[in-house]
């Protein structure tokens, strides 16, 4: 027989083993139903983003906000999806941290991980941020809207707001999630139905004047290019954030072949409908004289309520006063279920690293009610630590968006190693056309990095880099860990630092040299990940390999976990 060849008998036996090995997890208690874990998406999905997007949107690139909106539910839904495959493969606490580990080692374990702990743990300080927005109309201590040529800042009295708002959102996740979940899934029904009763509220003030101002549905300043900018700049796909919380959770669901890829792709199809309705409604509803101007929705004063708390201002100022009081109700309740929630995913997260072995063994240390508790008090002073540098909720948005969709470009890199080294895998859920699909999948996700903008791009490169300093420090030491193999690696490299130079000569800025001219950007960015995309591909874990790092990560069998808890 050749060398390397194998025999019918041991393709048998890799099919199988294929298909009965799992990575797993230990301490968890799979308590979470379809509904519950299709809420634990939604409930990051409707968060502070409703409350801020269709106004900050409406600014940007007026009537057009509508075909943004319908464009990113787009994006993301084909991001989504990839999320659902892989998830329903290998359901494990802190997914997304965890799939491209499997897939391509240390190398990629290490920055993909990072990217999802970085992304999860700045979304609880813009949660408490929302609050402090909409909390101003009450107390004006804590928040200046004219600061910051006019984008807001928080005061020193909305900061210690805010660092208890942090704290209250990690206290909460001490609670088991069996009597947990219900309280997000009532905290998530609510969530839900105050911006679909909103929608039919503000219909009856619909004005079709509105989507022409600022000189038409696409105002003068409005093309392609500010377009696609707008997606993420205007929170867009903020907005849309969240339905990769199945993934995070998934050593916590039950059948979760079933239900966790339905709960991702049924979240983000309802936020999908929510959000474009909300800003059709937000456009029509304006007060006409408030947007007559040249300047559209661009001349809504900084001090307006509208501009400050936008659905709430904008009932107050169409005479719908009770509703308005509502809404500033709903200003607490929406963000403290998403900011809950993402200190509830920071913590699985940090414990798939510590799975991993990227993070000290104690993030994987979950207590007797399935807890991993030190995973959240890291949660808690790592978040806030991002409230320093980004004191209002706007400028941390394109921020976490950025780190947000860099996550999320880890996924389809994932599935196409995997369907091309597994093929005979189990896959309760399988993407149509996957062949094309993953590689798409990573081109939406750098287009969205890119529109982010350079500025953007720099500075998620300086916490790129801490990250990488801070994991690499503690692995140095610790021979019994997988050693990286930079060879192999190299793409990621050439990925961080393309993306980067590839935005300081593109179309979106700030503090970029724009050399490279529109549309020419849009074909480079697509060209340089088919590049990045196919070279990571080859660059991939064997299939042995492969089935050695999920071997590692395999739960013990029932009954050896019980003697270890007893030892």
């Amino acid at each position: 027989m050749p060398p390397g060849a194998r025999s019918r008998k041991e393709l048998s036996i890799m099919a199988k083993l294929q298909q009965t090995v799992k990575p797993g997890d230990v301490g968890f208690k799979r308590e979470i139903g379809l509904i519950g874990a299709t809420w634990a998406s939604e409930t990051s999905i409707i968060g502070s983003g409703w409350l801020f997007g269709a106004y900050f949107a409406a600014v940007a690139i007026g009537g057009a906000a509508v075909i943004a909106w319908i464009i990113g539910g787009v994006a993301v839904i084909i991001l989504a999806l990839v999320h659902a495959e892989l998830g329903g493969m290998y359901p494990v606490a802190g997914g997304t941290a965890r799939f491209p580990h499997l897939a391509y080692g240390p190398g990629a374990g290490i920055s993909f991980g990072f990217f999802s702990f970085l992304q999860a743990v700045t979304v609880a300080p813009i949660e408490a941020y929302a609050v402090i927005h909409y909390a101003y109309y009450f107390w004006h201590g804590i928040y200046d809207p004219t600061a910051n040529g006019g984008n807001g800042n928080v005061t020193h009295w909305g900061f210690l707001m805010e660092i208890l708002l942090m704290a209250i959102f990690t206290v909460v996740n001490f609670i088991p999630m069996r009597l947990l979940n219900p309280i997000f899934s009532g905290i998530t029904w609510w969530k839900v139905a105050i911006p679909v009763i909103t929608i039919f509220i503000l219909l009856p003030k619909f004005n079709g004047a509105n989507f022409s101002a600022g000189g038409g549905f696409f105002p003068t300043h409005v093309g392609a290019k500010q377009l696609f900018g707008a997606i993420p700049g205007a929170s867009i796909i903020f907005a849309y954030l969240g339905f990769e919380q199945a993934d995070q959770l998934a050593a916590e669901i039950k059948n979760p072949k079933r239900n966790l890829p339905l709960a991702i792709i049924l979240s983000i199809l309802i936020g999908t409908v929510i959000y474009v309705m909300l800003q059709v409604v937000f456009i029509g509803a304006v007060p006409h004289a408030l947007v007559a101007g040249p300047l559209g929705f661009a001349g809504i004063a900084a001090t307006n309520q509208i501009a400050i708390a936008p659905f709430a201002g904008l009932a107050a100022a169409v005479g719908l006063g009770a509703w308005a009081g509502f809404l500033r109700a709903d200003a607490f309740i929406s963000p403290f279920g998403t900011g809950a929630i993402y200190v509830t995913a920071t913590s699985r997260v940090s414990y798939g690293l510590a799975r991993n072995r990227y993070f000290p063994g104690i993030f994987g240390k979950v207590d007797k009610r399935g807890v991993p508790w030190v995973g959240m008090i890291l949660a808690f002073f790592a978040g806030l630590v991002f409230t320093f540098p980004f004191p209002s909720w706007h400028s941390l948005v394109v921020l976490v968006t950025s780190a947000s969709v860099l996550m999320y470009a880890g996924a389809p890199l994932a599935m196409g190693a995997l369907r091309k080294r597994l093929p005979q895998a189990e896959r309760p859920y399988k993407v149509p056309g996957a062949v094309v699909m993953a590689p798409l999948a990573f081109i939406v996700a750098n287009l969205l990095i890119y529109w982010s903008g350079f500025e953007t791009l720099w500075k998620l490169g300086v916490a790129i880099i801490l990250g990488y300093v801070a994991i690499l420090m503690y692995t140095a030491d610790r021979p019994e860990l997988k050693a990286i193999n930079w060879a192999r690696s190299a793409w990621i490299g050439a990925y961080l630092i393309g993306l980067g130079l590839i935005g300081w000569v593109g179309q979106y800025g700030p503090q970029n040299t724009g050399r490279l001219n529109y549309p020419w950007d849009i074909l480079v960015v697509v060209l340089f990940s088919l590049a990045i995309y196919y070279w990571a591909l080859q660059s991939s874990l064997s299939t042995e390999e492969i089935e050695e790092t999920i071997e590692e990560q395999a739960a013990p069998a029932p009954e050896e976990e019980a003697e270890a808890a007893a030892a």
